[in-house]
């Protein structure tokens, strides 16, 4: 390898840092922002030399965003899929970490729901407020343990 690729290989990885530092972001967003101004395979090596050092890594920003949510919203897995897919991370990847903590992720939702019908149960119907869950992707579980435990407070 010449010395003028190894600079812009190192120049390039300087430019993803400063963009990875400011705020974690997944390799395709690296890509998006980068591949006009950077030639793709001088990319690619500088991406894939920052993976090796663990400075991206999309697994650990699926992590990290699951638990910005569950700390933040209430959400059905479905939602965090969907905004998961939205930043350009792989599918398979995503299953894989929902599969992996699949009890948690199943009683966060089932939390949500309940959040919901409490709090949207003083100002509307039960068959409104199921309806809301349903197209908020909540699974028919969810729905019904929440409808339960909402049944058990009124």
């Amino acid at each position: 390898m010449d010395l003028e690729r190894l600079k812009q290989i190192d120049d390039a990885k300087t430019k993803l840092l400063k963009y990875i530092m400011y705020k974690k972001r997944t390799e395709n967003e690296i890509w998006t922002k980068f591949s006009d101004a950077i030639d793709n395979d001088i990319l690619e090596e500088a991406i894939q030399e920052l993976k090796e050092l663990g400075y991206i890594d999309d697994f650990k920003y699926i992590e990290r965003a699951v638990n910005e949510f569950m700390a933040l919203k209430n959400m059905s897995i479905k939602e965090m899929k969907y905004k998961l897919y939205s930043k350009g991370l792989k599918e398979d990847v995503i299953d894989d970490y929902f599969s992996k903590n699949e009890e948690e992720c199943r009683k966060f939702e089932e939390k949500s729901a309940q959040n919901i019908f409490i709090k949207k149960s003083k100002t509307m119907e039960k068959q409104d407020i199921i309806m809301y869950l349903r197209k908020k992707g909540y699974t028919g579980d969810s729905i019904k343990n929440a409808e339960y435990i909402d049944d058990g407070i009124n």
